[in-house]
C-alpha cells in the first residue's frame, strides 16, 4: 500500500484528487471535488484524477444508507405507506418512545435511527448523509465514520429523551446532524472557512427549519448535533496526541454507553413524571 508523502510511515489508501499524491487523513482536506493534499487545497487547480483508489470510495455511508432503505421498505411491507411510516408495525415496533424504553425496550435508542415517517423524511435524510459521508467518510476512516454515525444516533435519541420523551420518533436525522457537526470540526481543524465550504449555512437552514415547522424532533436534531461535536473533537485530541486509532475508537464506544445509560435514565425519570 502507498505512504503518504508527507508521512512516509503512515500507510493510506487515499490519494490527492488534484495531483493523485498519496495522502493520510492528516493530510487531507475535503472539497467538492474530493479530498485535497495541502498544497493543492490552496490552488484553483483543474481536477486530474488518478489511478482508481477503492480504499477512498464512502463504502460505509453506501451500508448505512442501504441499511436505511431497506428498514423503510420493511416499514412499507409491515403496514406503512409511503407518504406517512406511522402506522406500520415496523415502526410501532422500533420507534423511539420513553415509556417502552423505561420498560427495558432499550433496542429502541438505536432501530428508530433507522426508520422513517415518510418517503420524503427517508429521502432528504438519505441525501444529508451521502454529501456528509462523501467528505469525512475519506477523511477520519471507515471505522471512526461508523463510530461517528453510530454514536451521533445514540445522542440524537438522549436529545429525545430529555425533550420530547412521551412521542414516538424515527428518523436518521441525529445521525445526519452527527456528521454536520464533526464535519464543521474537521473542516476548521484543517484551516477551512465553514462558511466558505457550505457546512456553516447548511448547519443554519437546518436549524431553522428544526425550531420553525412543528413535527421536527428538535431534541434529536441538537442531540446529534452536540454528538458530531464531540465525537469530531474527540478525534482530534486524540490524533493530535499521535495515540493509536483503536484507542480514539474505545473511547468512542464509552461516550456511547454513557449515552445510553443518560437515555434510559432520562426515559425513567418522565415515565415516572407523566
Amino acid at each position: 500500500m502507498a505512504t503518504c508523502y508527507r508521512h512516509p510511515n503512515r500507510e493510506t489508501g487515499v490519494a490527492c484528487s488534484s495531483c493523485g499524491r498519496p495522502i493520510c487523513p492528516d493530510c487531507m482536506t475535503p472539497t467538492p471535488v474530493g479530498m485535497r493534499c495541502p498544497e493543492c487545497s490552496r490552488e484553483r487547480t483543474r481536477v486530474v484524477r488518478g489511478p482508481s483508489r477503492p480504499a477512498s470510495e464512502p463504502t460505509a455511508t453506501i451500508v448505512l444508507i442501504a441499511i436505511n432503505v431497506i428498514a423503510f421498505v420493511a416499514e412499507l411491507a409491515t403496514g406503512s405507506t409511503m407518504g406517512s411510516g406511522g402506522s406500520g408495525s415496523v415502526v410501532v415496533d422500533g420507534g423511539l418512545f420513553g415509556p417502552y424504553v423505561a420498560d427495558g425496550e432499550w433496542y429502541r435508542l438505536l432501530t428508530s435511527g433507522f426508520l422513517h415517517s415518510g418517503i420524503m423524511h427517508i429521502a432528504f435524510n438519505m441525501f444529508f448523509i451521502w454529501v456528509l459521508g462523501g467528505m469525512l467518510e475519506p477523511a477520519i476512516g471507515r471505522a471512526r465514520f461508523v463510530a461517528l454515525y453510530l454514536t451521533s444516533l445514540l445522542c440524537g435519541s438522549l436529545g429525545v429523551m430529555l425533550l420530547d420523551p412521551t412521542s414516538l420518533t424515527v428518523g436518521a436525522s441525529g445521525a445526519a446532524f452527527g456528521l454536520l457537526g464533526a464535519a464543521i470540526v474537521e473542516a476548521r481543524a484543517r484551516g477551512i472557512d465553514i462558511w466558505a465550504s457550505g457546512l456553516g449555512i447548511t448547519a443554519v437552514i437546518n436549524f431553522g427549519i428544526t425550531f420553525a415547522f412543528p413535527g421536527i424532533s428538535i431534541g434529536g436534531h441538537l442531540g446529534g448535533f452536540i454528538g458530531g461535536l464531540v465525537v469530531g473533537l474527540l478525534f482530534q485530541q486524540f490524533d493530535r496526541m499521535r495515540l493509536p486509532r483503536l484507542a480514539s475508537l474505545g473511547a468512542c464506544a464509552a461516550l456511547a454507553v454513557l449515552v445510553v445509560v443518560g437515555a434510559i435514565a432520562a426515559a425513567d425519570s418522565a415515565t415516572t413524571v407523566f
